[in-house]
């Protein structure tokens, strides 16, 4: 017997879908749930979703509800689908007799970003030290070298306080470079968040004594901040960028 859908759950599976879905996706779930035909002679839903409309908002919505149907009998198919193929944030839309093991991710200290993971955003963490500019360069190029585009928190300002701006940065990005040296605690916590949030961190470091005990079962990059270390660093992060790259979902390309 199905349980019976809540306001809140509906609301968190449609912004799931506005987030995540192409028209495939709408597609794909028409099928499973036999409102395939409804799907496609809707006269705005994919239309709306392709020119990025206002409205599209309130489309997903009641679509979503007439797809789950009047006495939610399409509501674990519709639960199962959203939570296989989208960014679930909120409360746990998942069904009970998924098999596989959900973690909800609800922050209450950050704002979540509008945007979604970009497959091509490294993010840099590292101490604010000119010194390490050169660092920065070299780490840059590597991206560069694999077709990524590479950023660190002072190249943006878009909130009033820089720690959003730094978790947002982390939240849309799909690897993570994070600079040991100095044992820097803003870094040690942005390492956290970037854990926790599933992303491909690589740790770097001038000394593996700067390396958190926690950390230190992981494997990271050991360099010198002169130019045959930089150089020598920026190989080993296109390779490792490289490989990560292979492991990219190809519904993000």
């Amino acid at each position: 017997m199905n349980s019976k859908l809540s306001g809140t759950q509906l609301v968190n599976l449609k912004n799931s879908v506005v987030e995540d879905f192409d028209a495939s996706n709408w597609r794909e779930l028409g099928a499973l749930t036999n409102t395939l035909d409804q799907v496609e002679s809707h006269s705005r839903l994919l239309r709306s979703l392709s020119w990025g409309d206002e409205d599209y908002d309130g489309l997903d919505l009641t679509f979503l509800r007439k797809m789950i149907g009047p006495n939610d009998e399409n509501l674990g198919i519709v639960q199962d689908y959203i939570s296989k193929k989208c960014t679930i944030s909120g409360e746990d839309i998942s069904s009970e007799a998924s098999a596989e093991r959900k973690v909800v991710f609800s922050p209450n200290i950050f704002n979540l970003p509008a945007e979604g993971v970009d497959p091509n955003l490294v993010s840099v963490m590292m101490p604010f030290s000119p010194s390490l500019r050169p660092v920065y360069d070299s780490i840059q190029s590597a991206a560069q070298l694999q077709g990524l585009m590479c950023m660190k928190a002072d190249d943006i300002w878009d909130h009033s306080t820089i720690i959003q701006d730094i978790f947002s940065l982390i939240f849309r990005s799909f690897i993570v470079v994070c600079d040991f040296t100095g044992k820097n605690p803003n870094v040690f916590y942005e390492a956290g968040i970037a854990h926790t949030l599933g992303k491909h961190v690589i740790p770097i470091t001038q000394s593996e004594q700067d390396i958190p005990f926690d950390l230190q079962h992981h494997r990271y990059i050991k360099y010198l901040n002169n130019s045959e270390g930089l150089a020598e660093l920026q190989r080993s992060l296109s390779s490792r960028f490289s490989t990560l790259n292979a492991k990219r979902n190809p519904s993000w390309l």
